[in-house]
């Protein structure tokens, strides 16, 4: 039977339907999840539903593309990115404090609001169509932007020349892997680590192997 609907603005009505579709997909899944079971939770008819979302896919998206803006994990990182000296190995410290901050920012976004990272994993398993759109209009960007900085680090000689966009990837990979383990898996206490630790750590990781060795030369292939 259908719940009685309660009046209230139509800006607020499409924010109750989307955190409560947010719940229920990180829950259930895109599949596992339909728009009546998302109706009866938000306490509303079905076809208010469809007044805000043509079809389900655009409520799926919707959720995912409210996510991320307000994670603003690109703006973060655009924000981040040190002014570079002329010097080829001057400020390899503000690097070391350029990637700790970058690790921090996705353990501490991850943490805060581990939805959206079972929403993507749900995504990817059930191959959905949106995973891949979500993948061109915020992960590659976020890649990009990092490997920009990365190849100009190269350029100045300051890092080893391999491909900018891999090095990109490994990076962010080494604290996704870490950050996705501590959300799905939750380890023991003596598997858990300072934030700042973590970040600090793997920065120092990743920059020893780019680096150029110290006499300022190009690194021995």
């Amino acid at each position: 039977m259908a719940t009685k609907t309660k009046r209230i603005g139509s800006a607020d009505r499409r924010k109750q339907i989307l955190e409560v579709a947010r719940q229920l997909f990180a829950r259930r899944g895109f599949r596992g999840t339909t728009t009546r079971q998302i109706a009866d939770l938000a306490k509303v008819n079905e076809a208010i539903i469809f007044r805000h979302f043509h079809k389900k896919d655009d409520l799926y998206w919707a959720v995912l593309d409210d996510l991320s803006r307000r994670r603003n994990s690109r703006g973060e990182l655009m924000s981040s990115i040190p002014e570079q000296k002329t010097s080829a190995g001057s400020d390899l410290k503000n690097d070391e404090e350029f990637f700790t901050h970058v690790a921090e920012g996705i353990l501490r976004r991850n943490r805060a609001d581990p939805t959206l990272v079972r929403l993507l994993l749900f995504s990817a398993l059930e191959r959905h169509s949106l995973s891949r759109r979500f993948f061109r209009t915020y992960t590659t960007v976020y890649w990009d932007i990092l490997a920009k900085y990365i190849r100009s680090r190269m350029r100045s000689r300051v890092y080893k020349p391999v491909n900018p966009m891999l090095a990109a990837r490994s990076f962010v990979g080494m604290i996704g892997h870490y950050s996705w383990m501590q959300i799905l898996f939750t380890p023991d206490d003596d598997q858990q680590f300072d934030d700042r630790l973590v970040s600090r750590t793997m920065a120092r990781i990743w920059l020893a192997g780019m680096k150029v060795d110290g006499r300022g030369g190009r690194a021995k292939k």
